[in-house]
């Protein structure tokens, strides 16, 4: 990603999003960078993928569903209906069409990285654990966030599975529509660890 303009991009988000979803993008830049290298991963990628994730976050819904239109992203109907999950699939359309980003590593990453799916690359779930652990989240800190970092540090497979058995309970408990590709990451991700064990 030698060629990827940080600073342009970085500027240019700092004028769509809030102030505080702009230092939640730096902080999952870092993390992530900083998990790429721990597991031999491309850093340059990783954090590409960090400061763009959430590029699609604070676009008002009805300009969201008019870009969804115009850039061929079809939604399903629980996206439709959780407003929260839009930005993922809007965010990648983004980042091909408005960073130039041809990476289908980084946008298959920024894709999944709220509800997650099966058969997940590195670096989706680098981005999806660098979501949920960045700094920023000591502001409003969950249940497992420590043990959730430390498991970031040395198994990521270990670190989805906690991640998203944490989501999943969260979502449950709120009595939101869960979508089927957060079903599908907890299914893939059990039986890939039936496998190891």
């Amino acid at each position: 990603m030698e060629t990827f303009d940080f600073a342009a991009a970085m500027e240019k988000l700092k004028a769509v999003l809030k102030p505080e979803r702009y230092e939640h993008s730096l902080g999952v830049m870092e993390t992530a960078g900083d998990m790429a290298a721990r597991f031999g991963m491309d850093v340059g990628q990783a954090r590409v993928a960090g400061i763009l994730h959430d590029c699609a976050k604070n676009i008002a819904q009805e300009e969201a569903y008019q870009l969804c239109d115009k850039y061929g992203v079809v939604l399903d109907e629980v996206s439709r209906q959780s407003y929260g999950l839009v930005h993922q699939y809007l965010g990648a359309a983004l980042a091909r069409a408005e960073y130039g980003i041809e990476d289908e590593e980084i946008l298959s990453a920024i894709r999944c990285h709220t509800t997650g799916k099966a058969n997940m690359g590195p670096l989706d779930k680098v981005l999806y654990l660098a979501d949920f652990t960045e700094p920023n989240r000591d502001k409003e800190p969950f249940t497992g966030l420590a043990e959730l970092r430390a498991l970031c540090k040395t198994d990521l497979d270990a670190a989805m599975r906690y991640a998203l058995e944490i989501s999943i309970k969260s979502i449950a408990d709120r009595g939101r529509m869960m979508h089927m590709d957060t079903v599908y990451a907890w299914n893939w991700i059990l039986g890939k660890n039936d496998k190891n064990t």
